[in-house]
Formats: C-alpha cells, structure tokens, sequence
C-alpha cells in the first residue's frame, strides 16, 4: 500500500540526476579555493565545460531531471573562479612586466 502511494506521488515516473551535476560543483569550488593560482583558472574552465550538456538536457525537460540546483551552484562557482583567476593571472603578468622593466632599466 505504501509503495503505491509514493508511485501515485511522483507520477509513476523517477527523475534522473542530471550528468556531472557532482563534477560541475566539485569544479566550482575547487576553482575558487585555488582561483590564487593558475590551476583555479583552469578548473573554472573546466567546470563551465561540462556543465554544458546538463544544463541543455534540463532545458529539454525540465521536469524529468533532478540534481539542477548543484548543476547551477558549480555553474556559478566556475563563472566566480574563472574570472578570479584571469585578474590573479593578469596581475601576475603586470607584476613581471614592471619588475623585468625596473631590472632592464637598472643595467
């Protein structure tokens, strides 16, 4: 009797998680924890690419996936780390471009 009420509940069908929801999030963090080096850059960009294909399937049917939030929680993430990362890198390269110009400048 239980079991048929939880299939009358969700309609008789199961919702699939959608595909590297969990990689998408993990990718997310990790590039803003290292979004200070070089690798978070990499990550964010990483996480951006394959978040691709979740979100267009969930776009496609939105109501037969589950697991978007985190989807869109690690989209964000990557999108915040990416960004963070090129400003480190730009600055990085601005450091060095000052300081090889001080060091040429002084010989």
């Amino acid at each position: 009797m239980e079991n048929n009420t939880l299939d009358n509940n969700l309609g008789g069908q199961q919702k699939q998680s959608l595909p590297n929801s969990t990689a998408t999030l993990v990718m997310g963090i990790l590039s803003i924890v290292f979004s200070c080096f070089f690798v978070g850059l990499i990550l964010g960009i990483i996480g951006l690419s394959i978040s691709g294909k979740g979100r267009k399937m969930y776009r496609a049917n939105p109501s037969g996936y589950d697991g978007y939030g985190a989807l869109n929680a690690g989209y964000i993430m990557s999108i915040i780390g990416t960004i963070i990362g090129s400003l480190y890198t730009l600055y990085y390269i601005i450091l060095v471009v000052i300081i090889g110009g001080t060091a040429f400048s002084l010989m």
